[in-house]
């Protein structure tokens, strides 16, 4: 038997505009996916995922026929749809992948509720690129696409500043282990937000894109570097304003914690998935009065 394992991601800075090229702070997590893949006799590829209760939440079968993959069962399915994309996309990268005189029993594990946003697709991607001995930002550029710094989370277990390259995307491992993360907490906005939305949002909004990346680079650089919380603070805000302003979408703060006594940034796609929240005191008690009942600590969350 093979296993496979990705980490889950988070994006501190340079949401957007990572796209665009911006350098960007991102975080792997103590939560992720697996893939395990069982040799079988039968000509077939069995697939099963679990969720984080060990739940079967998707189940299927193909058929391997003359090296490629055919799909015999709930063909109207969008995610069996999906699968056959990227086990397909892996194929044409790997022609050797798959082929065999052998089928497979493969079983996927979450260890994180998919509807946070914490990389359910971008850790797939990743093991199955890993499975198929291929390049996993190629398998992603064919199929999901973005900017890949996901990938680069699975593959990495410290933060990373992660930009777009010419050809390569630039990836380097940092310290960064903040004085104050005892101070930082993950809140779940209740909604599973579509980065790719998101995304084509902020391509039709942007606007001073070259200065505000310059601006954007500058502040990745002095969270990594700060040892204060009221700096640190100081630059979320002015984060949060750069790509308010980018994509003409209000600050989360205005929209929803307009009282609270800390900085919040949004992560990812804004109005969905986890933001980040800082404060002096535990803000749980805050958060779950507002119907937010999924707060995480910063080390609970970070890996």
């Amino acid at each position: 038997m093979k296993s496979y394992y990705s980490n889950g991601k988070l994006l501190l800075t340079g949401e957007y505009a990572v796209l665009d090229g911006a350098l960007s702070l991102a975080v792997p997590t103590k939560h992720g996916q697996s893939l395990e893949i069982e040799v079988i006799d039968d000509l077939k590829l069995v697939w099963k995922s679990l969720d984080e209760n060990k739940t079967v939440w998707f189940e299927t079968t193909f058929e391997i026929t003359n090296n490629e993959i055919s799909h015999t069962v709930r063909n109207d399915n969008d995610i069996s749809k999906r699968l056959i994309q990227i086990l397909s996309a892996a194929k044409q990268l790997n022609p050797n992948f798959l082929h065999t005189n052998k089928g497979f029993k493969t079983t996927t594990r979450l260890d994180f509720p998919r509807h946070w946003g914490l990389g359910t697709s971008s850790t797939l991607i990743n093991n199955i690129a890993a499975w198929a001995d291929i390049d996993a930002y190629k398998l992603l550029e064919t199929t999901f696409g973005g900017s890949g710094y996901d990938i680069a989370c699975a593959q990495h277990n410290t933060p990373i500043t992660y930009q777009l390259g010419n050809t390569r995307p630039i990836v380097k491992s940092i310290e960064f282990n903040p004085s104050f993360k005892d101070h930082l907490y993950f809140v779940y906005l209740n909604k599973k937000q579509n980065s790719r939305e998101g995304i084509t949002h902020y391509r039709a909004n942007k606007s001073h894109l070259k200065t505000s990346i310059e601006d954007i680079n500058n502040i990745t650089l002095q969270m990594i570097a700060t040892d204060s919380l009221e700096d640190f603070e100081s630059l979320i805000n002015l984060h949060e304003a750069i790509i308010s302003k980018l994509t003409k979408q209000k600050v989360i703060k205005t929209l929803f914690f307009n009282d609270f006594k800390g900085s919040i940034k949004s992560l990812g796609a804004w109005g969905g998935d986890f933001i980040l929240a800082s404060s002096k005191d535990n803000p749980t008690s805050y958060f779950k009065q507002k119907g937010f009942n999924t707060v995480i600590p910063y080390r609970d969350m970070v890996l």
